[in-house]
Order: C-alpha cells, then sequence, then structure tokens
C-alpha cells in the first residue's frame, strides 16, 4: 500500500508489535540536527589537525608521514560511514546510537591525542624490527575514533527519517552544517586553540564538544518504529543500476576533489606564506565552499528535472574552472593581494589582519569557485544514489566511496601526478577525468533539457583545449615574476614541496636564493655565506675536545654541511635533510665545497627529528639550520622536547648549535626560544653570526674558549681559508661574534614561557612587526659581556675588542640604514672601509661606486 509522505518537519513513529497500537507524533527540527553535526564537524576537524602534527613528531615532517595520518583518518571515517550506516537503518532510536557514536568519539579522541603524544619510542623501537607493524599501529590507532566519526552523519540523516523526495535536501544541508562545524574547527585550532590551550588541552576541548552533542541527542531521543516509506516525487525515480554508476561516479569524483586540494595546495603556496594560519585560510575557504554549494543546491536538488545532467554539468564545470582559474593567474593577483592587505591593515590597524586577507584574497580567487561547484554535487549525488527507505545505508555507502576516492586521488596526485607531471600538467589530468565523468552522467540523463547534452561536451572540449593550452611552466614563470624577475637556474615541483632556485641580485653582486614552496629560505649571498659557515665552524673551533663527527639537520644551499669538509679533524660527517629535491638543488650554490657531491658527507633524506630517534649515533657536534622557527611544522626543531633529544645523541663534550634568527619573529618570540634552549642545557652561550643571526650554542659540560687551542685550530689553512671568505681573517674576528654566557641568556629569557611539543607557540605567534630587528638585535647586544677567555694575554684581549668594535660599528650602520638615516650609515660605513677595507663582509654591503 503506497502511503502518504509526512511533511517534511515531521515524522511518524509507531509503535513495534512488541509494545502497543498507540501512534504517537513528534517533532524534530532539523535545525537541532544540523547544529549537532556543526559540533561533530567542529570536533572531528581540530581532531584531525591535532593528530596530523602529532603524527609529524612521530615519523617525521614528511609528505609520507603527513599522507599516512590523513589517509588513516579518511580510511576510518569511509568505514565507519559504510558500517554505522546500516546499523542507523536497523535503529529504533538513531539519535541515542548518534549519541552513543560522538561519546565513543571524545573519549577515544582525547585517548589518542594522549597516546599520539608519548608513542614516539614505541613506534621507533617497533619499527626497527618490523616497519608494517609499526605503521600499522598508528593507522589503527588514528582510524579507529575516526571510524566513528564516519557513522554520524548518515546516523543523523536517519534519524530524521527522510522520505522519497526529500533526501538530497536533507542530506546537502545536513553536509553544510557538517562542514561548517569543520570551518570553525579549521580556523579556531590555528588562531584560538593550539595558541591558547596547547595540543593536549585542545584535544579535551574536542572531545567536550562531542559530549555537549551527545547530551542533546539523548534529549532529543525518541523511538522510531519500522516504517517502510514508499511512493517517490519527480526526479527521484532509480534503477539499482543507476545507483551503483551514482556512487561510482561519485567516488570517482571525490578522489578527483582531494586531487585538487593536494594540487592547489602547492599552486597557492607562492602566493601565501608557510605560517599555519596561511593554511587554515586556505582550507576554510575550501570547505567554505563546500557547505555554501551543498546548502545552496539542496533545496532546488528535489525539483530538477534532469538530475544526472545537472550532476555532469556541476563536476564538469568544477574542473574546467579549476583549470582557467590556473590558466589566469598573473601578476594581477598579487597586486590585488596587495590593496587588501593594505585596506584591511588601515581599517583595523593589525598586521596580523591584513596578511589574513592577503591570504584569503588568494584564497577565494583560486580555491573557492570550484568548490562551490562541487560543494553543489553532493545533494544531487544523493539524491540519485540514496534510497529513501535505506537513507541511513545509502548515505553511508556515498559518504564511504567518496572518501574512498579522496584517498586515492590524494596518494595519487600527491605521489604519482604531480613528480611526474607537474602542478598545471596534474590540474589537466584531473580536469579531463572531471569532464569525462560528466559525459557519462550526462549521457544517463533523461535528456530533458537538450541543451545539456550540448553544454557538457562543449565544456568537455573546452577543458581539453586549455589544458593544451596553458604552459607546464606556469607556476615557475608566476614564482620568477613575484620575486623579483630573477633568472630561474632551477625550478622542480616534486614530493611534498615545490623547489626553485633564482638567481638575483645587482650586476656587481649576483647570487643565488633558495625558495621551497615559493618562500625564501636562504642563498649564497656574503651574509647567508657567512653565518652558515660559522654555524658549522665557530663549534668546532671552540670545542674543548677533538671532535670527530658532526651532524646538520637541514642541507639547504649545502654551505653548513659543506664547511664541514674544511674542518681537518673530523671522520664523520653526516646531514639530514627532508626533501631530495632540496639535495639536487644544493649543487647550485656556490661556497658549499660542493657538499653533496663529496664523498666525505653522508647526506641523509630524512626528517631531522627522526633521523635522532632512529640512530643511537652520538655525535661531537649537532648543528641546525631548519626554515624560520614560524614556518608550520618547523618548530618541532626548536622546541625543549627536541633540544632533549639531541642532548642524548650527543658525545662527551659534544655541542648544539642552533640558528637563531632575529628578524622573521618578534622580540618576544625569541625570548620564548632562547628560554626552550636554556631548559634543555644547562650551559649555553650566545653569537652574532651576522646582522640577522645569533647562534645559540649548549652543552652539558661547561663549554671553554681555549686562546692558544682555537689560535693552534685557525692555523690551519683551508680552516683559514674558509672563513677568511666570510670575513673572520683569525681567532679575534671569530670571539668577538661572542655576546653571552647563560647568565645573559636567562636575563634576556625573562619570564618567557618555553616552546614544547604541547606548547608550540611560536608557530602561532603574531605576525612579524616592520621594524623588530631595530627592536631584538639591540636588546641581544645589550648582553654583551667578556668572553672568559683561558690563556688569553692583554694584546689578544685588545685585538678581541677591537674586533669587536668593528663589528658593532657595522650593526650601528645597519639599524640607521633600517631606520632610514641614510647619512648617517654612508657616514659609518666610511670609516669602517678605513678602517677595515679588506674585509669581504662588510664590502658586501656597499656598493662598487661607494668604496
Amino acid at each position: 500500500m503506497t502511503k502518504t509522505v509526512p511533511p517534511a518537519r515531521s515524522v511518524i513513529f509507531e509503535e513495534s508489535n512488541e509494545g502497543t497500537s498507540a501512534a504517537k507524533r513528534t517533532h524534530i527540527a532539523p535545525a537541532a540536527a544540523a547544529f549537532l553535526l556543526f559540533l561533530s564537524g567542529t570536533a572531528a576537524l581540530v581532531f584531525q589537525v591535532l593528530w596530523i602534527k602529532q603524527l609529524s613528531l612521530v615519523t617525521g615532517v614528511d609528505v609520507y608521514a603527513v599522507s599516512t595520518g590523513v589517509s588513516a583518518f579518511f580510511l576510518g571515517l569511509a568505514l565507519g560511514s559504510f558500517v554505522l550506516g546500516r546499523a542507523g537503518d536497523r535503529s529504533r532510536q538513531p539519535l541515542r546510537l548518534y549519541a552513543l557514536l560522538e561519546t565513543g568519539v571524545a573519549i577515544l579522541g582525547a585517548g589518542v591525542t594522549f597516546i599520539l603524544s608519548r608513542i614516539a619510542p614505541v613506534f621507533v623501537a617497533i619499527e626497527g624490527t618490523s616497519p608494517l607493524a609499526a605503521w600499522a599501529l598508528l593507522v589503527l590507532i588514528v582510524a579507529t575514533p575516526a571510524f566513528l566519526m564516519g557513522g554520524t552523519l548518515p546516523v543523523l540523516l536517519r534519524a530524521l527519517n527522510a522520505s522519497a523526495g526529500s533526501v538530497a535536501a536533507k542530506g546537502g544541508r545536513l553536509y553544510a552544517a557538517n562542514t561548517l562545524g569543520a570551518i570553525a574547527g579549521c580556523l579556531a585550532v590555528s588562531f584560538v586553540l593550539i595558541p591558547a590551550l596547547g595540543v593536549q588541552a585542545t584535544g579535551l576541548a574536542a572531545a567536550g564538544l562531542g559530549l555537549v552533542a551527545a547530551a542533546i541527542a539523548l534529549s532529543l531521543n525518541v523511538p522510531i518504529a519500522r516504517e517502510p516509506v514508499q511512493g517517490t516525487l519527480p526526479g527521484e525515480t532509480r534503477s539499482a543500476n543507476g545507483s551503483r554508476l551514482a556512487l561510482v561516479l561519485y567516488a570517482i569524483a571525490g578522489g578527483i576533489a582531494l586531487g585538487y586540494e593536494v594540487a592547489w595546495s602547492q599552486a597557492i603556496v607562492q602566493f601565501i606564506s608557510t605560517r599555519s594560519f596561511a593554511f587554515s585560510v586556505v582550507l576554510a575557504t575550501y570547505l567554505s565552499g563546500l557547505a555554501l554549494g551543498a546548502a545552496l543546491f539542496a533545496r532546488r536538488s528535489e525539483r530538477l528535472s534532469d538530475p544526472w545532467g545537472a550532476f555532469g554539468l556541476l563536476i564538469t564545470l568544477a574542473g574546467l574552472v579549476a583549470l582557467a582559474e590556473l590558466a589566469l593567474l598573473g601578476p594581477w593577483l598579487t597586486a590585488l593581494q596587495t590593496s587588501a592587505e593594505a585596506a584591511v591593515a588601515d581599517v583595523t590597524g593589525s598586521i596580523f589582519a591584513g596578511m589574513c586577507a592577503r591570504f584569503l584574497v588568494a584564497a577565494l580567487t583560486i580555491v573557492f569557485i570550484p568548490t562551490l561547484i562541487l560543494g553543489a554535487a553532493f545533494p544531487v549525488a544523493l539524491g540519485l544514489a540514496v534510497d529513501p527507505e535505506h537513507a541511513g545505508r545509502d548515505t553511508g555507502r556515498v559518504l564511504a566511496l567518496n572518501t574512498l576516492g579522496g584517498i586515492f586521488g590524494t596518494l595519487l596526485t600527491g605521489f604519482v601526478l604531480i613528480p611526474s607531471l607537474g602542478i598545471v600538467r596534474s590540474f589537466s589530468v584531473l580536469a579531463i577525468a572531471a569532464a569525462a565523468i560528466g559525459l557519462v552522467a550526462v549521457s544517463r540523463g533523461q535528456g530533458g533539457w537538450m541543451g545539456r547534452r550540448l553544454l557538457a561536451p562543449a565544456l568537455g572540449t573546452l577543458t581539453v583545449l586549455i589544458a593544451v593550452i596553458v604552459p607546464s611552466d606556469r607556476l615557475a614563470s608566476l614564482l620568477n615574476l613575484s620575486r623579483g624577475n630573477g633568472t630561474i637556474v632551477s625550478y622542480e615541483e616534486g614530493l611534498g614541496a615545490t623547489v626553485a632556485v633564482i638567481e638575483q641580485g645587482q650586476p656587481d653582486r649576483r647570487f643565488r636564493r633558495l625558495y621551497i614552496q615559493g618562500v625564501s629560505n636562504t642563498g649564497d649571498a656574503m651574509p647567508s655565506l657567512r653565518y652558515m659557515r660559522l654555524q658549522a665552524l665557530l663549534p668546532l673551533v671552540i670545542h674543548k675536545g677533538e671532535p670527530k663527527s658532526a651532524l646538520v639537520i637541514g642541507l639547504g644551499t649545502g654551505i653548513t654541511a659543506g664547511a664541514l669538509l674544511a674542518y681537518p679533524g673530523l671522520d664523520r660527517r653526516v646531514a639530514a635533510e627532508l626533501l631530495p629535491s632540496v639535495a639536487r638543488a644544493s649543487t647550485l650554490f656556490a661556497g658549499n665545497f660542493n657538499a653533496a657531491g663529496d664523498s666525505r658527507l653522508d647526506v641523509r633524506v630524512a626528517d631531522g627529528r627522526r633521523e635522532l630517534m632512529r640512530s643511537q649515533s652520538r655525535y661531537d657536534l649537532i648543528t641546525l639550520e631548519p626554515p624560520p622557527p614560524s614556518a608550520a611544522g618547523v618548530v618541532n626543531l626548536y622546541s625543549s622536547d627536541f633540544y632533549r633529544l639531541a642532548r642524548e645523541r650527543l658525545a662527551p663534550n659534544g655541542l648544539v648549535a642552533q640558528w637563531l634568527p632575529i628578524a622573521t619573529q618578534n622580540d618576544e618570540d625569541t625570548r620564548a626560544l632562547v628560554r626552550s634552549f636554556l631548559d634543555s642545557f644547562p650551559h649555553a652561550t650566545l653569537w652574532s653570526t651576522e646582522l640577522h643571526e645569533m647562534l645559540l650554542i649548549g652543552s652539558i659540560e661547561p663549554q671553554e674558549l681555549d686562546a692558544s687551542r682555537i689560535a693552534a685550530r685557525l692555523a690551519d689553512p683551508t680552516l683559514a681559508a674558509a672563513l677568511r671568505d666570510v670575513g673572520i681573517s683569525g681567532p679575534a674576528d671569530l670571539l668577538a661574534t661572542w655576546m653571552s654566557d647563560r647568565t645573559g641568556l636567562e636575563r634576556y629569557a625573562g619570564s618567557a614561557l618555553p616552546v614544547t611539543d604541547d606548547q608550540p607557540r611560536i608557530e602561532y605567534a603574531s605576525w612579524v612587526r616592520p621594524d623588530e630587528l631595530q627592536r631584538t638585535l639591540p636588546a641581544l647586544v645589550a648582553l654583551r659581556s667578556k668572553a672568559p677567555l683561558l690563556g688569553a694575554d692583554p694584546a689578544f684581549d685588545k685585538s678581541v675588542t677591537d674586533a669587536h668594535n668593528r663589528l658593532m660599528l657595522f650593526y650601528q650602520a645597519s639599524l640607521n640604514a633600517y631606520a632610514g638615516y641614510r647619512d648617517e650609515w654612508a657616514r659609518d660605513m666610511e670609516l669602517l672601509m678605513r678602517v677595515e677595507p679588506t674585509n669581504p663582509y662588510y664590502r658586501w654591503f656597499v656598493s662598487s661606486s661607494e668604496r
């Protein structure tokens, strides 16, 4: 018997055969269901960000670790959607089941956050004997709570008891609400939660949201009778074959959508920053497009006369727009970003707000419109694939297969397409695949509007045409234009990052810079050459033992690692570099003694932290030259936890030398970094290796500055020449860079809180003020005390003092230049050139016409 479809906002409940025959009617507001999924989506995204961040500490910050974490999370979601969607259909109390799921997510989520913070030693131990078992353990840990998360949407859709003709609309709205929650979680975790609470407490906050959702669900819980719903509305007639085809096509579409996300993450980075805030804005924009598209199209999807045609056109159009936007990118985007940044900064008075506006403009331009179209396809896919009598089961299938497709698309794009074809060609492949899906879907449609059958092939043809026309080096040329229109020496789009080498500078001062993800990391200009040589050689020269082994974390240009080759006493030289493309690019820089090609240097492609966890080797020197600490993920190499790990790998009298950039974060953040170092090493000293850089040297045993030993080491001709090339002509110049011992550093750090794995505060610090060097450098210089030299006579002391005064004169001149006092700069540099005219470091800053 055909039953009348109940109103959209009410469902009919009947007692089961075991109970009475009295019928009850209740009212479950869709708004309440949407709010529950908003909370669920917020908690899920927070957990996802936390777990991927923690996995990077366990396994290393590389593309394989991140991909494993994301895939494990998505695999759990997919399996949960498939299995628990069926359970939702069988449940007479789906709201109670939903509450149980949210409670399980909260408990397991908090537990996983706790476990991942302590599992690294266990993982390393298991990996040493069975890598497969170690990685399987991590996948199981992450996938278990994600399994429960995957069941929340299909179970809640069953609680609404969606009738024929309303599955697409209700499912689309719930999907939009869930995605809006994910947006809130995405922004909150970077802008509020981790900066304020830390990792562990943020996990507890996410668990609290899940428990709130569970409590609300229990308060609304009313048993549902198992009543078959019959009857269909226009556009809802389907066959089993049609349903299966929709599932398959939407699964492939999920792979394409996640492939876009992977490609977008590399294409957009040169227009934003490597800060966590920037990626959060982009991800929030991506999710906003999905949510808004689903919400706007949810009601319209009920009235579609040809849902197959609509689905095909949406998928095709999303690919076409994504590819067309890439083809149209140009300097206009940078100009638009700059205007938006200035406008917002003027209105708010906040540099940080201005930078976020800059990121948002790039995200809206590149990401938003295609994801808006992809989001609109979700309710249409539900309408095609979901049988109202089995709303939970079929919705679970849609989500499960779409998520599994996303896993495949992520891995295919990140590990195959981009490394082999590059970003632009990868977009082309994805867009053409989307056009193919569109053609298949349109051909399955009823053809009520003949234009759709003509339009889809036309859009597909246009997609292929753009894919052929757009040059594969499109992003490389844009990077070059946005970075000063230099000369591209090398450009490689590979696993996890885009690496470029660009030659820049004036005719008499040409140099090359290394760009990773569109952001300048370092180069071979004289200032960089100086501090990186000293990063390796200064701690070796002052070492009170006879150093035989050294580890460099971060190969970069190869200058720091190459400097180890100039020190004659080393038997073992190791460099750990995360990106193979960086190791290849290092051969293009001057001043690194051909580090990557010298057999005396063991270059290991590995995350530095993981290298220390994996190996029990001990070193006389561990020196670090990672990217700036504010870059996403890099804080792992600046935390107290990392320093304690490095300390355990030191040989007797061993030293840890940490690069301390003072121009890339605010003074208060530099104090936090110093506090982290002091909390880990009982003995610490500070050295000034360059105008913009300092060097922290930490040890377990007291450090000694033996003047005669230092002079004897600098008598080696190879070592002396390596230092002389960067303005260090002898022991006095080297010791002139001394600033302070632990006493002065304690005074500088003061009450600053340390950077730890649980409190990675520097990664979420405020944006750098424009005049920060003028604040931080004087504060550190003011710490200077007399170097505690052993065996130094008065004449040597005076030579150190004179060399230090020349260095301070240069710093004073530079600060005048930064403040805009050009006359004072010229006066000080003229005096410096009269006193020390041949110093290559000082001469670098004076143009040939001024010498």
